[in-house]
């Protein structure tokens, strides 16, 4: 896409890790490799799926519970995010 929208989101898990991410479909996302290097964590309803790296501890992206048909992405893990978007980011407060 040539413009993103990105939420900052304030639950207790996202408020903590300053989580601001964009979210894609499922069929629109593909992890082209490190799947054996992921590990799951859940809480709460136990509905996201929050993938962190097990080597660095990284989380690049999710599987957010207000949208479990898709893939959140942590903007900061996009190379070079602030021109891979030409027309810009559009930032959004969301209340998790």
């Amino acid at each position: 896409p040539k413009k993103v929208h990105v939420y900052k989101c304030n639950c207790s898990i996202c408020i903590m890790r300053q989580n601001h991410h964009f979210v894609v479909p499922k069929s629109r996302f593909t992890l082209l490799s490190g799947e054996e290097s992921l590990t799951d964590y859940q809480f709460n309803t136990k509905t996201a799926h929050h993938l962190f790296c097990k080597i660095c501890g990284i989380q690049s992206f999710y599987q957010p519970r207000s949208n479990p048909d898709g893939y959140a992405l942590t903007i900061y893990c996009v190379d070079n995010f602030e021109n891979v978007f030409p027309e810009g980011i559009e930032w959004e407060k969301y209340d998790g």
